[in-house]
């Protein structure tokens, strides 16, 4: 499985040309994109990237690869970045690793997305995978309940959980916020659900990306599958 997120790494690594902006994305495939780019920097690439979380900031540190901040420059011209699941639209689950918020800044800000993963993250529809929905810690019970009722106006329903850390601890995100998986099982209205969940207060973000992934690269067992999305690329709602 890690050879086939470096494949897929490898092949969005091509679209990267001297002089560009890249997001840089968090989790185990988009490290691979970060290494494989910091080999391209010493051998004389040179580019400069924005990362989406704090461990990638310091992946690409030990790697080579230069850095800045969305302050301090107006755009990206391509976010390379992992999936949990992906599906024939190019809508995304994504936040297993807890980056969601900055993910979604960073893809948002910039021309086109890639999206890099092995093809087991393919699905016919979203919602096996846990939904992560970055919450803030005060009036979570009110929060909860709202979302529950978003959850029930867009037809799905399942439990969900406060987010805990290796240590047992609350999980607390880059940005200092919690997270709340849901177990949905499957998502009939992506679009319909982000919008409903973005409308609640105490949500500060949710892992649904709706009209950001301008294409998919895909790594399997028959090799390298490359999707782009069919509708141009719209407003993340």
């Amino acid at each position: 499985m890690d050879q086939l997120k470096r494949q897929a790494a490898a092949r969005a690594l091509e679209e990267v040309r001297d002089g560009m902006q890249l997001g840089l994305g968090t989790g185990s495939t988009a490290k691979h994109f970060v290494e494989l780019l910091g080999e391209r920097v010493a051998a004389g690439l040179k580019v400069i990237g924005v990362p989406t979380s704090e461990a990638t900031r310091a992946d690409a540190l030990r790697c080579g690869v230069p850095l800045t901040t969305l302050d301090e420059i107006d755009h990206l011209d391509i976010t390379v970045d992992g999936a949990d699941e992906i599906d024939p639209e190019l809508n995304l689950i994504k936040g297993g690793g807890g980056a969601l918020l900055r993910e979604k800044i960073v893809a948002a800000a910039s021309d086109r997305m890639i999206v890099i993963a092995d093809d087991s993250k393919w699905v016919p529809t979203l919602g096996k995978f846990p939904l992560p929905v970055e919450v803030i810690p005060f009036g979570l019970g009110a929060t909860r309940r709202a979302i529950e009722k978003a959850f029930a106006e867009c037809g799905v329903s399942g439990q969900m959980a406060v987010r805990k850390a290796k240590d047992g601890h609350v999980f607390v995100t880059d940005g200092g916020h919690w997270i709340v998986d849901a177990q949905l099982g499957r998502i009939v209205d992506p679009p319909g659900l982000a919008k409903a969940l973005s409308a609640i207060p105490g949500v500060v973000e949710h892992g649904l990306f709706i009209g950001l992934a301008s294409s998919a690269v895909l790594a399997g067992g028959g090799g390298i599958r490359v999707i782009e999305r069919r509708k141009p690329k719209g407003d993340q709602e």
